[in-house]
């Protein structure tokens, strides 16, 4: 285990603890997992295990990572910031900007708010794109295959988009619980390129990553990583045997919605600069904490905001300042979970290089796996101290 330390006599960082629980989250069968957690001006980084299991190379806390649906905080910052200028309106419809790909009575009732907080009614497009997962979210009667005979394949978000639109849509327009949709964001990464006149991605970059002095986090140009990373094991339920690694991987499936690449450090700092009120107005800011109920991928059903949901956290002098704000992310072989305190001051990024590593039973249903509770005792001391 490595580990790098800010201390003084006064570090409320229970340092001993948190590699403790670093360590059992390797010992529990994660491959490597390594985080940075924060409280002012102390921070915390450790890591555990192995980022590449044929080699014995370890894991440390500065590696690159993609960190999934961690994106959507940033897509979702980037549209608040065309709010803030006036650009698009919040509760405008969707249709109003993307007349072809939202059309009609849809397109009309459907508005930006919608598509940021998943209450849209639109449906995921994976499974479609994804032939072997088609029976998603039923885990059993997917199989894994298309992971693998897609690996490579630029889609087209367009394509995507139209998969998702031509579904049957799973609620109504506005209605709750919302359903989380990873079509929702890629039509908010289309309305960024049709106000901006650029790629979300480019457009993101600039405005989000760039505003919050990001210097290890970016979009993907291509299928691999650059930089140090771990490789990224997909067990998906037990049905790939050993896990395989999809560490390359063309991340065009998700775009806007789940492909940036980070480190923890990174992630910390910027909803450090977020929840700061330095990426977006303290009226957006507001906004992005409003939240409506949503039925996540695994069924749960979970508070979501405009592109963060929040997790509770240790107790506060301040009323409501024991939340935390963040997002999670998976990716095919890797997880990623960021949270922030409201105000600001307890900090933790954790990121891990195995998913789906629970198998199902005979209804289907996964099963308990050690590491469901080492993940959420690692959560626990990183967030409560």
């Amino acid at each position: 285990m490595t580990h790098d330390v800010q201390d003084d006599t006064r570090n409320p960082l229970d340092t001993a603890a948190l590699e403790a629980a670093v360590e059992n989250v390797h010992r529990a069968g994660m491959p490597g997992v390594f985080a940075e957690v924060r409280d002012g001006a102390h921070r915390w980084r450790g890591a555990a295990g192995v980022a590449d299991l044929d080699t014995g190379r370890p894991v440390t806390a500065g590696l690159r990572h993609r960190v999934g649906s961690v994106t959507k905080t940033f897509t979702a910052a980037a549209v608040l910031q065309q709010v803030d200028s006036g650009v698009i309106g919040l509760d405008a419809p969707v249709g109003r900007y993307l007349p072809r790909l939202l059309p009609g009575e849809r397109g009309a009732a459907v508005t930006v708010r919608m598509l940021l907080n998943h209450t849209s009614g639109l449906a995921e497009y994976l499974p479609y794109a994804y032939p072997s997962l088609r029976a998603f979210p039923v885990l059993a009667d997917t199989r894994p295959d298309s992971l693998e005979d897609l690996r490579f394949t630029r889609f087209d978000p367009v394509e995507l988009i139209e998969m998702g639109v031509a579904a049957p849509a799973v609620g109504t327009p506005g209605g709750t619980p919302g359903v989380y949709s990873n079509t929702n964001y890629l039509l908010l990464g289309r309305l960024l390129e049709q106000v901006t006149g650029t790629t979300a991605e480019r457009y993101i970059t600039r405005n989000v990553i760039e505003r919050a002095g990001l210097r290890d986090t970016g979009f993907p140009s291509g299928p691999t990583v650059e930089g140090p990373h771990s490789r990224l094991y997909e067990a998906w339920f037990g049905m790939i045997d050993p896990p395989r690694d999809h560490s390359v991987h063309d991340m065009s499936w998700v775009g806007p919605a789940a492909s940036l690449i980070s480190t923890v450090a990174d992630l910390n700092r910027f909803y450090g600069k977020l929840l700061a009120g330095e990426i977006v107005g303290p009226s957006s800011l507001a906004q992005m904490q409003r939240t409506v109920p949503v039925v996540s991928h695994e069924g749960r059903t979970l508070a979501y905001g405009l592109g963060l949901h929040p997790m509770e956290g240790a107790s506060s002098t301040e009323p409501g300042q024991g939340t935390f704000w963040g997002h999670g992310g998976t990716v095919w072989g890797g997880g990623t979970l960021a949270m922030t305190r409201a105000d600001g001051r307890r900090q933790m990024a954790v990121a891990v290089n195995t998913q789906r590593w629970n198998r199902l039973d005979s209804s289907g249903r996964p099963l308990p796996h050690p590491l469901d509770d080492a993940v959420a005792a690692l959560y626990r001391v990183a967030m409560h101290g």
